[in-house]
């Protein structure tokens, strides 16, 4: 363990202090001294105020645990238990309507509407190629996705299958006729894409002519929608375009594979795909201790000044991955201009729950909250200053998104702090903005009044599924048993939730102002089911929306060409709001399950927390795809560890199954996972054994979820991570 150096109150680890002293400080004009004595001031100011809002959240859950057991034996009664929840302060008095005044807010967030990427940060790799998916190749997604079958003459191959090729061609010139119609024909009739000099009263300027293979010229239909080029290399140019705010860039190269095949000579379709990413310091990173946290450190200090990279062999050769350059074009007049060539990066700090030992302060652990934003904030000045050769924020802004807060009074408390950060950092009031994570039920149902304690600041409000139901079962685990997973999804109380979210945020001015966000598509080989299925998250008023990959963005983005969010945001403003008491409905069981249909559910749950838990506590890898009993991959990090060790934690509480139960299943999937990771070369086996650390891990989640604070699973996740790292060191 690195040795503490020592500042008045204040022991930080030795790695934590040269990265800071050495690394951070350097060009930002923030003295050394003057730093720490300033993080010791917030410390001093805001560890007190943490310990209050998670005392209150303890007092409120014993409240709301003694109400659910005291009207155990009648029928539950909405129009009290809501009436209960004011008088103990759960639910808040609304005030009058308001509207967000946030300024200095970057286009990618403010009024460009695509897809969303979250990331771990500590994984550089992953770090790196989710801001450089800003732009994605349609073919490469088509062609790698199962978007085209891959079956029979079909099929992938080892080489370039031909007929494959023709279908994803096929596939984006569909593509191309519904986001750039022409005024005639179709783009798969297109023999040659044309620049001519045309004189206007502008001055010269470049007009697309579109030659059709029966010889006709075609326009688009909105000309406008063309609004760059590339000078020609050869016979390689590229044309760019616009529909919905985003780019759309159409590559010639008659030469390429693909081009030759075509009468246009298209080498490939450019999609603008993850306009922003989260950089997430939280739920898919596996961060314990000192050393974790600054790898997490040195990461976003790299993406700040530019040059973060990782280096890896693949197919035999070392690749190494940088950040990508902005891409240059000539617009109609022959103007340079430049696009950005990464995505907008947003940061998601940790909660207010946990502590870490790389910063103590009178001998205990610091909120690992408050140390998140003190760092993040001050590796942006790096951006701010320009220390780097790329820009992230072109108006200086910092966006942090934080999760897991509970109702106003916790979104004041984050408010506060950032101002104390941006006093400490000389930052201009305002310069860091907040992302408010709507996970937990206390923010749902006060979201109005949440987002009034930032509306100065505010950029992004986001809904949840897996963390905000976790928070359900736990809220109202006396309450009874909860039914399973998939009939949670369609009841009342989700699409109120859900419906809610956008209808406050409208209410509330964020449409061109800020982000109204969707949760994840969680099946990252099931690219054919997405987009059938997550257009409807635009649908239902969502400028963004989270993927799991770059492929992911790159088709999601399709999407976002087919549905103007603005204009169905100005649809939903008109509707009725979504209903408070179908919100506050609780998802109980209705109708009793067989043993048989119990251990079926208790069983897909133990499987889903042993192959994610196995992974985070032997290898801390906090995101990763877990096959669920049907072998399908799905991206799992510790939300969905909070719903399934919920409900299993519910359903013991509730006499559904007994302790013993529990632990056969989980030793019988236990055996299932097993057999899923035989090709992990780090994969440590559970059975038939059932005494390693990763094991019990898993178990407690379950048998242990009751007591966890709001169900949380970061208190024994982060117990038994250091329990293994400390057992492998020695």
């Amino acid at each position: 363990m690195s040795q503490a150096i020592i500042h008045n109150k204040l022991q930080i680890n030795s790695e934590l202090y040269h990265l800071v002293v050495n690394d951070i400080l350097p060009e930002t004009d923030v003295d050394t001294t003057l730093f720490w004595d300033s993080v010791e001031s917030i410390l001093s100011e805001f560890i007190p105020r943490n310990k209050d809002l998670l005392t209150r959240r303890d007092t409120l859950q014993q409240q709301i645990d003694e109400w659910h057991i005291q009207h155990r034996d009648s029928e539950h009664n909405p129009k009290e238990y809501k009436q209960f929840l004011n008088e103990i302060g759960y639910l808040v008095k609304e005030g009058e309507s308001f509207q967000i005044s946030t300024e200095n807010v970057d286009p990618e967030i403010k009024t460009i509407a695509g897809p969303q990427l979250v990331v771990p940060i500590n994984n550089a790799r992953f770090a790196l190629n989710a801001t450089n998916a800003r732009w994605g190749s349609l073919f490469d997604a088509l062609y790698g996705s199962d978007v085209i079958p891959n079956e029979g003459e079909l099929a992938k191959g080892s080489s370039h299958n031909t007929e494959r090729g023709k279908q994803v061609v096929e596939y984006a010139n569909n593509f191309l006729d519904s986001a750039l119609p022409l005024t005639e024909g179709s783009h798969k009739q297109v023999s040659a894409y044309s620049l001519i000099n045309s004189a206007g009263n502008s001055g010269d300027k470049k007009v697309l002519q579109i030659i059709l293979d029966n010889g006709h010229i075609a326009e688009l239909k909105d000309i406008n929608a063309f609004v760059g080029y590339t000078e020609e290399q050869g016979s390689c140019y590229s044309l760019l375009f616009k529909n919905n705010n985003l780019h759309i860039e159409i590559q010639i190269d008659p030469c390429s594979l693909i081009g030759k095949t075509m009468l246009s000579g298209i080498k490939d379709v450019i999609l603008e795909s993850a306009i922003t990413t989260i950089q997430d310091c939280e739920d898919s990173v596996a961060a314990v201790d000192a050393a974790d946290k600054v790898l997490v450190y040195k990461n976003w200090l790299g993406l700040m000044k530019g040059n973060l990279e990782d280096s890896f062999v693949k197919n035999g050769e070392k690749v190494t991955r940088q950040l990508n350059p902005d891409r240059k074009y000539l617009d109609i007049f022959g103007k340079a201009f430049t696009l950005s060539g990464r995505s907008l990066l947003l940061v998601r700090n940790v909660g207010h729950l946990m502590t870490t030992d790389a910063i103590t302060y009178e001998g205990e652990g610091i909120p690992e909250g408050i140390l998140d934003g003190i760092i993040t904030a001050l590796i942006f000045i790096h951006d701010l200053k320009g220390n780097s050769p790329y820009k992230n924020s072109s108006t200086g802004s910092l966006y942090i998104v934080k999760p897991k807060m509970h109702g106003p009074d916790e979104v004041r408390f984050t408010s506060d702090l950032f101002s104390k950060i941006e006093e400490a950092l000389s930052l201009t009031k305002n310069t860091i903005k907040v992302g408010i994570m709507d996970e937990e039920r206390r923010t749902t149902v006060n979201l109005k009044e949440c987002i009034r304690q930032a509306k100065e600041r505010l950029i992004f409000i986001n809904t949840g599924f897996l963390d905000r139901t976790g928070d359900e079962i736990h809220t109202s685990m006396e309450a009874g048993a909860f039914m399973p997973k998939s009939d949670m999804k369609n009841q009342p109380w989700i699409k109120a939730y859900e419906n809610n979210n956008v209808d406050v945020g409208i209410q509330c001015g964020l449409p061109g102002k800020a982000q109204i966000g969707k949760g994840m598509w969680a099946m990252p080989d099931l690219m054919a089911d997405m987009l059938k299925q997550k257009i409807q998250h635009l649908l239902a008023g969502a400028n963004c929306a989270w993927v799991p990959s770059p492929t992911a963005a790159t088709l999601h983005a399709m999407h976002y060409h087919q549905v103007n969010v603005a204009h169905v945001q100005n649809e939903l403003a008109h509707r009725v709001p979504a209903s408070l008491d179908d919100i506050l409905t609780l998802p109980l069981m209705k109708e009793e399950l067989s043993e048989s249909q119990i251990m079926d559910e208790i069983r897909d749950n133990a499987q889903s927390i042993l192959g994610y838990v196995v992974r985070w506590i032997d290898q801390g890898v906090g995101c990763s795809k877990v096959p669920d009993t049907h072998n399908v991959e799905l991206m799992e990090d510790r939300a969905t560890l909070r719903i399934s060790s919920q409900l299993i934690a519910n359903w013991l509480h509730q006499k559904l199954c007994s302790r013993e139960q529990i632990i056969k299943a989980f030793e019988h999937m236990a055996i299932i996972v097993d057999k899923q990771n035989e090709n992990d070369p780090f994969y440590k086996a559970m059975a038939p054994d059932y005494d390693d650390i990763a094991f019990h891990a898993a178990l407690d989640l379950a048998l242990k979820g009751r007591e966890q604070p709001n169900g949380y699973t970061e208190p024994l996740l982060h117990a038994y991570r250091l329990k293994q790292k400390t057992d492998t060191i020695i």
